[in-house]
């Protein structure tokens, strides 16, 4: 026979935020457990404040709570949060109905761009209906379904709206798989009615016993892996660019490696800096709209432009403009990034498609030619910053 424990829907909730573990590795190189929530960014009031308010005061030596003054800061708070631990944890974030909930969008779209994971706690409208009107009642009057945390939807990897205390044991093991996958991470929401929040049930008290999460790394398929090696050893003038992927994947030295051992000069889009040493001898610096001349000149120059975790935005590619008539090869484990400009692709962790494609590559090089005029611009562009940056006025001494 299953044992239960009642509680309400929010007590719940808390409660199994903070029973969730993360393997959690960190720059240099030790494993730790940690709490994967590192806790809970919170302005409260109407919609959150009785009920999820209340049980985030229970558990306050388990989960943390930060108050905040204002929700689009604390939201973006969180995501960085996530950033700077590479993925491997997040935070939460909880506002009252309505106008508090909409000042999160724009954090949510952050997230959503970064594939940064965050745990959207908005409150809701009252399932029963009965208290009317709720605060600025921002929802459209015609559609009783529908609140402004429907706004979530198109920004979010995944949405659902709590109607019911049950739905909660499906729904939030689900938002955690999302934020904790590889490809679909990114921007959760769980909507809370205010009134659900308070209900009370008989939960399994083993769902409140998680196991450990532990990061999955897939390796390449071997089909794309070999079209990937053609690809590359056909290249004579290649040209990686390292996106954000490649930190969080932690695939730094196994850049670096890659680019030591084969000759490949190195651009960054703006989400993947520190991806590689900025003094590196092959590191061109920015790429893109806001890149460096030596960065945009390869990309003009390559015949192949590997691309490593980075979704291609618009700015890194110049409108797909910047890079000629080069055969686009990338990897990146997320495969809507990794199909973009119909480029051939290669579905993998960054660090661990980089070790594959290495290993594979052995004794090739880029034409050595090209790796030195490349070392040649990134020397003159970090002289050129240098100039620019420590220059001190005259009329200052």
């Amino acid at each position: 026979m299953t044992t239960t424990v009642r509680l309400t829907v929010s007590q719940a909730l808390v409660r199994y935020l903070a029973a969730l573990r993360a393997e959690v590795v960190q720059p240099d190189g030790r494993t730790e457990i940690l709490p994967y929530c590192g806790g809970v960014f919170a302005i409260f009031g109407h919609g959150n404040v009785a009920g999820l308010g209340e049980a985030l005061h229970a558990e306050k030596d388990r989960l943390p709570t930060f108050r905040a003054h204002n929700e689009q800061g604390m939201a973006n708070a969180a995501v960085a949060f996530a950033k700077a631990n590479f993925r491997q944890r997040m935070m939460a974030a909880t506002s009252s109905i309505g106008p508090g909930a909409t000042n999160m969008l724009t954090s949510a779209a952050l997230a959503h761009v970064g594939r940064l994971p965050l745990l959207l706690l908005p409150g809701d409208v009252f399932v029963s209906r009965l208290p009317d009107p709720v605060l600025q009642q921002v929802e459209d009057f015609e559609q009783g379904d529908v609140s402004a945390n429907d706004c979530f939807r198109p920004v979010t990897r995944y949405f659902d709206r709590i109607t019911s205390p049950e739905q909660l044991l499906v729904a939030l093991p689900r938002a955690i798989q999302v934020m904790t996958d590889p490809a679909q991470c990114g921007p959760v929401c769980l909507a809370l009615p205010q009134d659900v929040q308070t209900f009370a049930y008989d939960w399994p008290e083993d769902f409140f016993a998680p196991p450990v999460i532990r990061m999955r790394r897939p390796p390449a398929d071997a089909l794309e892996l070999a079209d990937a090696l053609d690809v590359l050893k056909a290249a004579k003038k290649p040209l990686i660019v390292a996106g954000g992927g490649v930190l969080y994947s932690q695939a730094w030295d196994a850049l670096r490696t890659f680019a030591d051992t084969h000759g490949v000069p190195v651009a960054e889009s703006q989400a993947g800096k520190g991806g590689l040493a900025w003094d590196h001898p092959l590191n061109l610096g920015s790429i893109g709209v806001t890149g460096s001349p030596a960065a945009n000149r390869a990309a003009a120059q390559a015949d192949v432009v590997f691309a490593v975790g980075t979704r291609l935005q618009d700015f890194t590619t110049g409108s797909h403009a910047l890079f000629g008539n080069a055969t686009l090869l990338s990897l990146n484990v997320q495969p809507f990034d990794a199909g973009k400009k119909r480029g051939r692709q290669l579905i993998a962790d960054a660090r661990t498609g980089l070790g594959q494609l290495s290993a594979a590559l052995a004794g090739w090089h880029a034409d050595a030619a090209w790796t030195a005029a490349n070392r040649d611009q990134a020397a003159a562009w970090n002289a050129r910053v240098t100039e620019l940056t420590t220059r001190v006025p005259k009329d200052t001494l």
